[in-house]
């Protein structure tokens, strides 16, 4: 007689799995996440917070939101102590999510702090530059990028040289998560400029640094889920490649009235900064190289739909909307969108991304009430709105 042959369904190693397999390993932290959501504030919370006075009725109104017992604690309110209330619940959040986690899921989680960790390094290496105290610039420190504290005490230690970076990475970095992203900067600025590379020591320079580190992440986490193939691949992949896009808009702004806008640098330091991964990678970003004004930056993002409408909103100067604006309101609309389709990962970078935002939207609105700003107060752009422009039909 013929033997049925029973065999596993447990996804391959370093795979989600599909709509038959995610659940067994992943379904779990994905019911957790996507409870999570009914925490986000909502119209009606974000309607009566712009109508407060002070913040202690902001105060109040948060204690009827999931915001309660983060601030059950506070007596008296300000800016910055509701946002380090917000963003240490979001790391306890966070880090529930974590434990509850299995491979690939919990390498996926862990790529989503290593931006944190890099922040950190930068702001320790900056604050070191113009001699800030050390406990100032940790408590300054993002929660979900911090090493142990000797190696947070460590790092601002090593000397503001090439020499000097080498020793932090060789002592300290090349144990961390980061450390590989260290050292592809190190190896790339030894062949750009030669073993006797020039002390790294302006404020510029760090910058360079900080934006070489978030350039490698970005392209090492495309690749990752890449890998995974799937949903995540498609959806996880689509948000990676816009915030690269992001990224290399930005550096390319914010080069200008720099050293990094000359000639010479931007054929050579400014071109190694655009991430290898996005929509403007590779055409846009070689064109990116040679622009030097905001004028010629138009043109080529001109060739960018989804670009252009948001530079356009920029370039005609209304004053309503910044750039950030129009990147955090696409951004917004993507990062829902991952929640609306099941069995992938990029749900949960979603989530941290989307309680971010909110994050800014409080902090906002505090400070608009603190400093008697109230014609700006509504400059904020809401999560899972029922009111925002995508939902309502209208075109951005």
């Amino acid at each position: 007689p013929n033997k049925t042959i029973l065999t596993m369904a447990t996804p391959k190693p370093n795979s989600p799995g599909d709509i038959t397999t995610f659940n067994i390993l992943h379904g779990f932290p994905e019911a957790l996440v996507r409870g999570m959501r009914s925490s986000f504030l909502q119209d009606a919370d974000y309607h009566h917070l712009t109508q407060c006075e002070t913040l202690d009725d902001v105060r109040l109104n948060l204690t009827e939101s999931d915001y309660a017992e983060a601030l059950a604690d506070s007596n008296t309110m300000t800016p910055a102590s509701l946002q380090k209330a917000a963003i240490d619940k979001l790391v306890t959040e966070f880090k529930y999510l974590r434990t509850q986690t299995v491979e690939p899921l919990a390498k996926f989680m862990d790529f989503i702090t290593y931006e944190y960790m890099i922040e950190n390094v930068m702001l320790l290496l900056k604050g070191a530059l113009s001699g800030r105290d050390i406990n100032e610039l940790i408590e300054q420190c993002h929660p979900l990028g911090m090493f142990k504290e000797s190696t947070m005490r460590s790092i601002p230690t090593f000397e503001n040289s090439s020499k000097g970076y080498a020793d932090l990475y060789q002592t300290v970095l090349v144990d961390t998560p980061v450390g590989p992203y260290f050292a592809l900067f190190l190896q790339e600025s030894v062949q750009h400029r030669g073993a006797d590379a020039r002390n790294v020591l302006e404020e510029v320079e760090i910058e360079i640094i900080k934006s070489s580190l978030i350039k490698y992440w970005l392209e090492d986490f495309h690749q990752y889920v890449e890998n995974l193939g799937g949903d995540t691949a498609t959806i996880m992949g689509e948000l990676l490649k816009v915030r690269a896009d992001t990224n290399a808009i930005n550096i390319t702004l914010n080069s200008f009235g720099t050293p990094l806008n000359e000639p010479d640098m931007r054929t050579s330091d400014r071109k190694r900064l655009y991430p290898a991964v996005g929509h403007l990678y590779p055409a846009g970003t070689s064109m990116l190289i040679d622009v030097q004004d905001e004028e010629e930056l138009g043109r080529v993002l001109d060739l960018f739909p989804s670009y252009s409408a948001i530079w356009n909103m920029h370039a005609g100067g209304s004053g309503d909307k910044s750039i950030d604006d129009g990147f955090y309101e696409r951004d917004v609309q993507m990062l829902e969108l991952a929640f609306e389709s099941q069995m992938h990962f990029a749900v949960f970078y979603a989530y941290v991304k989307l309680k971010e935002q909110e994050i800014r939207n409080l902090v906002w609105i505090s400070e608009c009430i603190l400093q008697q700003q109230k014609d700006e107060i509504n400059k904020f752009v809401p999560v899972f709105s029922q009111h925002c422009p995508w939902r309502m039909g209208k075109k951005h």
